[in-house]
């Protein structure tokens, strides 16, 4: 990959478990493909949305072959590179490049949160670790390490660092990321209730949730949002945004398995320590997707003029 790889809606794809909590990955690679054809530009594998920190590195490394046999060279493969231990993610990142990835998005270490000069250590570790293209991930709120317009710079001294996801809620890091580096990186918006405010800003990018149930509406609303078609970006926002919002609250995962079980592409179930969301929370949420998808057909048919 090269930074113009880096561009449009690449979902954070989930993982689909079985009865058994097995991975399912005939429904893996369907999902993939099926995203793939309704216009994204690539998958993003082995995230937070993807419960990448409750699989095995085995099962981590079969969903990423799996992956890349399903969408074949349609989209390239991003692989989510994080781990308690920099060996391990080393490690990881290695696996990855041998399975065929285009790309890696490189994270800081789980738990730990160090002093700079550690957590920039560890990035520059999974950096080196291959030639593939990467993507520093910034989520503050997630992992507790905050990348800086400066600290990205940094670490954007590697020929190989063509992007930076910036999740820290803040658009505001969108204006300075590009005061600092300029056209250096591709940005991407990270969180999927600030897509449209960082496209209109010139991100080159959206590594999106809800996605996974809506990828037609989600590529449609960053597209319209990239091309400055400002009332209809809106008008798509409008409607989107109670189910966009899910992506930002504890139970994401949950709640966008729940939206992916209502469309039809997917279950609810999730891997322990989290369980499916029940009772009042869960009836507050199907009334909101019910209510959403409900109006999604006028919705659409206006959106597409």
């Amino acid at each position: 990959m090269v930074k113009s790889d880096w561009a449009g809606v690449l979902p954070a794809i989930t993982t689909p478990f079985r009865g058994d909590g097995s991975v399912d990955e005939a429904f893996l690679g369907e999902h993939a493909a099926w995203m793939i054809g309704h216009g994204c530009t690539g998958i993003v594998a082995l995230g937070s949305l993807g419960e990448g920190a409750t699989l095995s590195f085995a099962e981590k490394l079969r969903s990423l072959e799996v992956l890349r046999d399903a969408i074949g060279r349609d989209g390239v493969l991003v692989a989510g590179i994080s781990g308690l231990s920099t060996d391990e993610c080393v490690r990881l990142a290695r696996a990855a490049a041998a399975a065929g990835c285009d790309g890696l998005m490189v994270l800081p270490p789980y738990v730990y949160g160090g002093s700079w000069c550690e957590t920039e250590a560890h990035f520059s570790a999974l950096i080196e670790a291959t030639s593939l293209s990467c993507m520093i991930y910034n989520n503050p709120i997630a992992y507790g390490t905050d990348l800086g317009a400066r600290e990205v710079a940094a670490l954007a001294r590697y020929e190989n660092v063509h992007a930076v996801k910036e999740s820290s809620g803040d658009v505001r890091r969108v204006t300075s990321l590009r005061a600092e580096l300029g056209d250096r990186l591709a940005l991407f918006a990270g969180l999927d209730d600030m897509v449209v405010e960082c496209a209109l800003l010139g991100a080159d990018g959206w590594i999106a949730g809800l996605v996974n149930a809506l990828p037609e509406e989600s590529v449609r609303l960053f597209d319209l949002a990239r091309d400055r078609r400002v009332e209809e970006a809106m008008e798509l926002y409008a409607w989107f945004l109670p189910l966009l919002r899910f992506d930002t609250v504890p139970h994401f995962v949950q709640l966008i398995k729940l939206v992916q079980a209502e469309v039809g592409k997917g279950s609810e179930t999730v891997r322990p320590p989290r369980m499916p969301i029940t009772g009042e929370e869960r009836e507050t949420a199907l009334a909101i997707v019910r209510d959403r998808l409900g109006s999604h057909a006028s919705l659409m048919v206006s959106a597409q003029g």
